[in-house]
Formats: structure tokens, sequence, C-alpha cells
């Protein structure tokens, strides 16, 4: 083994002159699973010098904190025990571990070592009273650490929501069906106003007349006046001259619900995160038509996740068939919530090949033994 002491004596002088810019350990041969690499960065906490080891595994992040004085150990046990090569990276030269050769300077300048480096946030805090009363925020703007998964969650929704907001400037009129407690119907209300600065008209509806009457008494206070929540079901609603459609954890069929109504209605865009999928798992509980996908839904786990793709993929059919173009991603990591699917329609002005996508679907369909769907019944298809 090459000998570590002038790769860490190198990492010691380029902190001490200010001139490192980041370090990185890679080709893992240990015996830690899935883990692919380390990245170290200098950060300041507390207005004390850390060095953070960002651990990349396979499909996540971990990242620990060291007093410098203990990192330089650290970098030298993981490449005795497991990673192979190692560079340093600063402002004045490259340098690779074992061979030890100096490269050309990737980078000219150092990063800022400030821990809380400013995030860019879609959803401003300070002064808005609406996040003060669904208790995201305290009266400073600051989000309650309770509310932290809740405060990503809306962010993400208003940063996916403003692009397409952007790309479709005609859209005014939206209709959030199953709003609940309208976190996210607040947020795209300011959003549309106060940043896209249109005449907004946003109504949330919402079967539980508790949360319409506190709704409606928030929006008042907060003086959004083309804001309004509605007592009643998804299925009741008269969606007519709606531009965008949301329905965000409408359970089982409410979601298709509020697909059929936004089509129907001719929206723009049509904006929806499924929750459960019990309709298509009840169809396929009754056995699949290949019996080579037998122990793909044998056990229960199994079987849920193949009926949520199923119900999902097919809900994109349809609104292809439709005249949508029709996009289908996690929009949130399932660490801030388990249903982070979202689909995003958006009318195509090209039309669609209707027999041939409805032949894609019966196809999806006769393999995994499923009838109808119910999507299928709204849009008549």
């Amino acid at each position: 083994m090459a000998d570590l002491s002038p790769f860490i004596e190198t990492f010691r002088e380029s902190l001490s002159s200010g001139t490192f810019v980041k370090l990185t350990l890679t080709d893992y041969k240990g015996a830690e699973a899935d883990l692919k690499k380390i990245a170290v960065r200098r950060i300041v906490v507390k207005r004390a010098d850390k060095l953070s080891f960002t651990y990349s595994y396979k499909t996540r992040d971990i990242v620990k904190n060291y007093d410098i004085d203990d990192a330089f150990s650290r970098i030298a046990d993981l490449l005795q025990s497991g990673f192979a090569k190692g560079t340093l990276f600063t402002t004045e030269f490259d340098l690779s571990y074992p061979a030890l050769q100096k490269q050309k300077a990737s980078n000219k300048e150092t990063p800022s070592p400030d821990h809380d480096r400013a995030k860019i946030r879609h959803v401003e805090t300070a002064g808005k009273k609406y996040l003060q009363d669904l208790k995201i925020t305290d009266v400073q703007g600051q989000v309650f650490k309770n509310a932290q998964d809740k405060y990503r969650q809306i962010d993400k929704y208003i940063e996916i929501l403003g692009g397409l907001l952007t790309a479709h400037p005609s859209v005014c009129t939206v209709a959030d069906m199953g709003a609940g407690k309208g976190y996210l119907t607040f947020a795209l209300y300011d959003y549309m106003t106060g940043v896209l600065n249109r005449d907004a008209r946003v109504t949330g509806v919402e079967y539980r007349n508790d949360l319409v009457d506190l709704c409606n008494r928030i929006a008042a206070e907060s003086q959004f006046g083309g804001l309004k929540f509605i007592q009643g079901t998804i299925e009741n609603y008269d969606a007519g001259g709606t531009d965008l459609l949301i329905a965000l954890h409408a359970c089982d069929t409410a979601t298709d619900d509020a697909i059929a109504k936004g089509v129907k209605a001719g929206s723009e865009l049509i904006v929806v995160a499924p929750c459960c999928h019990k309709q298509v798992r009840r169809e396929m509980e009754k056995g699949c038509a290949d019996p080579a996908l037998a122990p793909l839904l044998k056990h229960g786990t199994f079987l849920e996740r193949q009926a949520e793709m199923a119900t999902d993929a097919l809900r994109a059919l349809y609104l292809e068939a439709c005249g949508y173009n029709v996009k289908a991603f996690e929009f949130i990591s399932d660490s801030h919530t388990p249903k982070n699917v979202m689909i995003v329609a958006e009318q195509s002005k090209t039309k669609p090949d209707v027999s041939k996508i409805m032949a894609q679907a019966a196809a999806l369909k006769s393999v995994l033994g499923i009838d109808r769907h119910y999507l299928e019944n709204l849009l008549e298809l």
C-alpha cells in the first residue's frame, strides 16, 4: 500500500492555507453494502470549522460532520480499509492517491463554508399569516420543527407548479379537489397573485365542513379575495371553466373522479398525486392472466406495489387518449411522504392515436387480470 503521509499532509496544508476545495474517496472495495463514495467539504457550524462527510450509497446519502483533527485520521482509515482512490481538490492543483500525481486545478475558487447555505425557497415564510394560522411557522416566519416535512412538501409542490404555470401563462382559474386543510391551496394562491401577478381565482373543494370554515376564515384574514373553499365532494363539483385542476392524495377512485372532472372541463393542466389504489388491486386479486406473474403478485406487499404502478400507468394512458401529454415522477423523497408519485398532464396540440393507446391499455389489463379501470367508465373510453 502506498504511503498515505504525503497525501494527508498536503490535505492538512490546503486547509491551513485556505486553498482546500474538496476531497473525494472513490473505488470502494470494502464490506459496507451499497457504499459508492465519500465527498468531504469544509463547513462552519456555530463559528467552528468542521469537515462534512457525505457518504453516498446506492439509494441515499448520509452526512456526518467531524472536527478537523479527527477527520484526518478518519480519511486515513477509510483509504486503508475500503477506498482504493482519493482525490484532493485545491485552488492550486488536484492531487490523486495512490499515484500522488498533481494535475491542473479543476477549481479556481473555494466554496462557501457556510453550513446553512441559503436555500432557494419557493414559498416565502416571512410575514405570511396563513402559514402561522396553519401551524407551519411561528410569527417570525420560522418553520416549526414538527412542520418541516409538510413545509418541504408545500415548497416542492410550488416549485413544480410554478414551472408549469410559467409555461401556461393563461392559467388563472384553479380547483383544488380534496383541499383538506388547504396548505397547498393557500400557497398556490399566494404564489399566483404575489409572484406571478395573476388575477387568480382558486377554489378548494373539501367534504369536511369544519375545515371549509377554518380555511375561509384564514383566507378572509389574509385578504385573499380570489380564494374560497366550498363544502362538497369531488364527484359532485362543477369544474367547468377550470384551467388547472389539482388533486393531492385523494383516496382510491377519488383521484379518478378528479381527473375526469379536469378532462371534461377541458383543463389545460391536470396535476394529481394519487393515494391508495384499492379498485385495481381488488381486480388483480382475482388472479392474473399470465401465470408467470404469479410470484410477483403472491405477496401482499408486492401486489400493492404492482397495483399502484398499474393504476397510475393506466391513468396516464387514458389521459394521453384524451389529448394530454403526461409525465409521472417522484416529486419528493419518500422520507417526507410515502405517497410521492405525481402525474402531470398538459393539453397536447397534436391529436392522439386513441386506438393505439387503448390497445396498450387493454394489453396491460389483460396480463394483470384487470377487467375495467374506474377511470375508463368516467371518461367513457
